[in-house]
């Protein structure tokens, strides 16, 4: 009697490539690429959270009293307001780039809510950190399939140029 896992175990390494290979292919093959003017729902979302997290360093750059004594600057300030902003238009245009270093900005903003709920001391700050990771994680989920289909949609473009 031997069990499944010790066969799996026994297969060769090129097997088991090949059969990732098939997998990632039939994904591929899966993912539609956006329509001429299609705006995913999860990408629309992302353009508004980047729009308005711009808007609201400038506000804050604006508003707040002694910027330098907090640990900021004005122009650290208008300098993240800019590559907000220009994520989200870039995210508007179905850009790659602008998706990816979205996701890049999630992913960090998911650690250090993480670290950060480590420390917190009320239950409100729980709270509020907890719904902050649950929303960037489904945030990020739903725009990882946004960035396969709008890089299927390059991928099918350049090989009609060859």
């Amino acid at each position: 009697m031997r069990d499944h896992s010790a066969r799996a175990e026994q297969l060769p390494s090129e097997e088991t490539s090949r059969r990732g290979e098939l997998a990632e292919l039939r994904v591929r093959e899966g993912l539609r690429p956006l329509g001429e003017r299609e705006r995913p729902p999860a990408l629309l979302l992302a353009v508004v959270v980047a729009g308005v997290l711009a808007a609201a360093v400038i506000v804050g750059v604006l508003t707040v009293h002694g910027l330098t004594r907090r640990g900021g600057s004005a122009p650290g300030g208008i300098f993240l307001a800019v590559v907000l902003a220009a994520l989200a238009i870039g995210m508007y245009r179905r850009r790659y780039w602008a998706v990816l270093s979205f996701e890049a900005l999630l992913a960090f903003q998911i650690l250090v809510t993480s670290l950060a709920l480590v420390v917190v001391s009320g239950l409100q700050a729980a709270a509020l950190c907890s719904a902050s990771i649950v929303f960037g994680a489904w945030l990020f989920w739903k725009l990882v399939r946004v960035m396969g289909r709008i890089q299927a949609g390059t991928q099918g473009s350049t090989e009609k140029l060859r």
